[in-house]
């Protein structure tokens, strides 16, 4: 399997209900760093998994839509857990890649990655087929 992976980060804010989440319960920032990962079983005729430039330009508008928000407002229905965030920006990123917005090859990408790192020490993602 080939994969090309690329990142970027946004800066949240945002409360998780529920005694579950402990201090996390409380209006809090948090700053995750992204990593999208496109896989591909075989490469075609261009040698590559995805246009590297094209990809991060489809990360970046995913998280144009939650970077510097209060995800609290701006998703107010949702339990914005680091996992369920994850979901969301592969969703956002699936969308893009059927619209055509990863170029040539794009529609070649079989499995995409998205992994939110919340500090050195834990990590989540979400991870499944195109």
């Amino acid at each position: 399997m080939y994969a090309v992976q690329v990142r970027d980060h946004i800066m949240i804010a945002h409360s998780l209900p529920g005694e579950v989440f402990g201090p996390a319960q409380n209006k809090h920032g948090a700053t995750y760093v992204v990593d999208a990962c496109f896989f591909r079983e075989a490469l075609g005729p261009e040698r590559i998994v995805v246009d590297i430039g094209r990809a991060m330009d489809a990360l970046k508008a995913a998280l144009a839509k939650l970077n510097y928000s209060d995800l609290d407002v701006t998703l107010p229905d949702e339990l914005t857990t680091t996992e369920w965030l994850a979901k969301w920006i592969f969703d956002e990123i699936a969308a893009a890649a059927k619209a055509g917005a990863l170029g040539p090859g794009g529609d070649e990408v079989e499995r995409l990655r998205i992994t939110l790192n919340e500090s050195h020490a834990a990590l989540a993602w979400y991870e499944g087929a195109l």
